[in-house]
């Protein structure tokens, strides 16, 4: 249950900064039903919005200063507009970067930040970040930009900080629809909105959060990036968009073949899941979602102990399916649970951990929500 609000978010920006503030945004986390490491691949994937968001409060300014203060951290960033900073507020202040890079004429920002997205569980946080300032500054300057290049301001924002991010979150965070999957086609950018109503099916489902921390900043997902487009350049192709199953197998080095493989494979996978969720057959998705974890564990190579541990366990406790859900090495895992058995999938993951002397993990039931917006 989200529990940031917008009088708490005017509330923190007065007490930060002695005056009130403009206004309020917000934007969503997300959590990728399938089509994972596909997005810059120019393939498909299928996430939807949580109902956990990240919201600024946001006020102008003329002297060319920008302020920013986390209710996460609670500490205040102070510089000069247009430089990106160092740690927490490398993201906020690179969104404006990115926006004046764009020609837009920024004078000077103060910013109060609050979110109830989990840092650092592959439910894309930095995107709703991004996204709730990127569009509270272009509506504060009369909305220049369309949201189709506020996703490309954001990713450029979040590529300056040193995560080489596809589309798929900030695609997510500013066109989600409530009750809805968003197929995003990252090849040409077209998006079809499916049908995700899983109250009405019998179906939740649980995002589990390992509480293991990993950042797409780290190296490891540019290296992931890089092995595809080395895999794409020894098939003769532009992206492993276009090639086949059976091409894929036919490259060389072993590494890159299973990179291959886990990438056109996962791209089928989530077509097929698209068109399962259309005509309301959730019971067919399970097998989807255990194949697409054990080949992001075996030929992508990015799953961990705790991830592999979750999915396993919440299958003996009842899931029809369960993967890991974003850039991996750590994070989360969904599980897809009949509808009222979500208990026994809790209690045996939760088992499995403290078996293990690992840290409870955090259970979230997801709703799909909706887009960016003003409060």
């Amino acid at each position: 249950m989200d529990t940031v609000s917008k009088p708490s978010m005017l509330q923190q920006f007065r007490d930060s900064y002695g005056y009130p503030a403009t206004g309020a945004w917000a934007a969503p986390g997300r959590v990728n039903l399938i089509g994972e490491h596909t997005d810059y691949n120019g393939g498909l994937c299928l996430p939807v919005a949580l109902e956990q968001r990240t919201l600024v409060a946001v006020a102008l300014r003329s002297d060319g200063v920008v302020r920013v203060h986390s209710r996460q951290s609670d500490e205040t960033y102070t510089g000069p507009i247009g430089d990106i900073a160092a740690g927490w507020a490398a993201y906020p202040t690179a969104v404006l970067w990115s926006l004046a890079r764009r020609g837009l004429p920024l004078g000077g920002i103060d910013l109060a930040v609050d979110s109830s997205v989990p840092v650092g569980a592959g439910l894309s946080s930095s995107a709703a970040l991004t996204c709730s300032v990127a569009l509270a500054v272009n509506e504060l300057h009369d909305s220049p930009f369309t949201r189709e290049e506020l996703v490309q301001i954001c990713i450029q924002a979040e590529n300056g900080v040193g995560a080489p991010t596809g589309g798929m979150d900030q695609t997510i965070a500013l066109f989600a629809r409530p009750s809805t999957a968003l197929l995003l086609d990252c090849l040409d950018g077209s998006t079809e909105p499916i049908p995700f109503e899983l109250h009405g099916a019998g179906y939740e489902l649980i995002v589990i959060d390992t509480r293991v921390k990993h950042s797409l900043a780290d190296g490891q997902y540019g290296l992931r990036r890089s092995q595809c487009v080395d895999a794409a350049a020894a098939l003769g192709v532009g992206s492993l968009r276009e090639a086949s199953a059976d091409q894929a197998e036919t490259v060389r080095d072993p590494i890159l073949r299973a990179r291959a493989r886990h990438v056109v494979t996962e791209i089928e996978r989530t077509r097929k899941t698209a068109e399962l969720l259309r005509s309301n057959r959730f019971s067919d998705v399970g097998e989807l979602f255990d194949n697409s974890h054990a080949s992001l564990r075996d030929d992508f190579e990015v799953s961990c102990e705790e991830l592999d541990v979750a999915v396993a366990a919440a299958r003996r406790g009842g899931a029809i399916g369960a993967r890991m859900t974003g850039g991996g090495f750590g994070g989360s895992a969904i599980a897809l649970v009949p509808e009222g058995s979500h208990a026994e999938v809790i209690a045996s993951v939760s088992r499995d951990f403290a078996a293990r002397g690992w840290r409870e993990p955090h259970f979230l039931g997801v709703v799909a929500g909706g887009s960016a917006a003003r409060l």
